[in-house]
């Protein structure tokens, strides 16, 4: 029998009226990413967010099978690609946007506090030119910037503490909440990054946790639990004030706090990050080719635990 937890698993949460937007979750086995369409009934008007360009950190080799479905769905939908967004530079998998950029033609995205993160990383890698991503997406969006997706309003909302700079999408009564929440049993996602912060992120839970209770709330990772082993990412905010574990109604902020700090420090870095930085905050490009023609990435050693 196929584990579900291995495969790739597509699911369409349909508009639920007026000023709501489709959306396709599309799981991504290998990182337990979830990536996602979220499009206008109306006008077929499309974002993509945090889309993966699939890497293999064995033999450091890349392939498109993830963006690849994910425009196959854009296809099948007869839908048009508005923007290519993501949420944040992430830590374990390699951002598609540039690719997407390249094959729709359409403008990327990403939050107006990424060059801070970006200068941080420049320090650990010892690269301080590399990162300019004011040069590598088109568009950083800035906390309560909106926008349109087709007839359809979004809305940026700051969301630090997994990262400094994070950004959630909100478009009618979908939210794309990235790594901040899991699902219910799961809980909350890790905040020990460079430039990430515990109490930060139980603030943007909080502000995310306070929009209206029938709000899905779509999040960046699962990774099933011993319980369940199916691949799940979308829930409602009433559902996660009810049932999440980390953060359901009557937690307190402090016993959150350090419960979510004591989790952080038996986690390890992500098998991806330190090649994945590199890349994601070139916007998804690759450094340029050196004189033989050939990419290289540069890792830093003895700098993490």
């Amino acid at each position: 029998m196929t584990d579900p937890l291995k495969s790739r698993v597509v699911r369409h949460s349909p508009s639920t009226g007026e000023g709501s937007p489709d959306v396709w979750g599309i799981y991504e086995p290998d990182t337990g990413s979830i990536q996602y369409i979220c499009a206008d009934p109306a006008t077929r008007q499309a974002a993509l967010i945090d889309v993966v360009w699939n890497f293999d950190p064995k033999n450091y080799r890349f392939s498109t099978e993830s963006m690849d479905q994910v425009l196959d769905i854009v296809r099948d939908n007869d839908l048009k690609v508005q923007w290519v967004l993501d949420t944040h530079p992430h830590a374990d998998h390699v951002m598609a946007s540039a690719h997407l950029k390249e094959r729709t033609g359409a403008p990327n995205a990403i939050g107006a506090l990424v060059p801070e993160i970006a200068g941080i990383w420049a320090g650990l890698y010892n690269l301080p030119d590399a990162f300019d991503p004011t040069r590598d997406f088109d568009h950083l969006f800035e906390e309560g910037e909106t926008f349109r997706i087709g007839d359809l309003e979004a809305k940026v909302m700051l969301s630090p503490g997994h990262t400094l700079g994070s950004i959630t999408y909100v478009c009618g009564d979908a939210a794309f909440v990235h790594d901040t929440l899991m699902q219910p049993d799961a809980g909350t996602s890790r905040s020990d990054f460079p430039g990430g912060r515990t109490d930060e992120l139980w603030d943007s839970i909080q502000a995310i946790l306070a929009l209206p209770g029938n709000t899905r709330l779509n999040v960046g990772h699962d990774y099933g639990t011993k319980e369940r082993k199916e691949p799940m990412w979308e829930a409602t905010v009433d559902a996660h004030r009810a049932h999440n574990i980390h953060v359901k109604d009557g937690t307190e902020r402090e016993a959150f706090i350090e419960r979510r700090q004591t989790r952080d420090k038996t986690l390890a870095l992500p098998n991806r990050i330190l090649a994945a930085l590199q890349i994601n905050l070139r916007g998804g490009r690759l450094p340029a080719a050196e004189g033989d023609g050939n990419h290289y990435l540069k890792l830093p050693v003895n700098r993490f635990d």
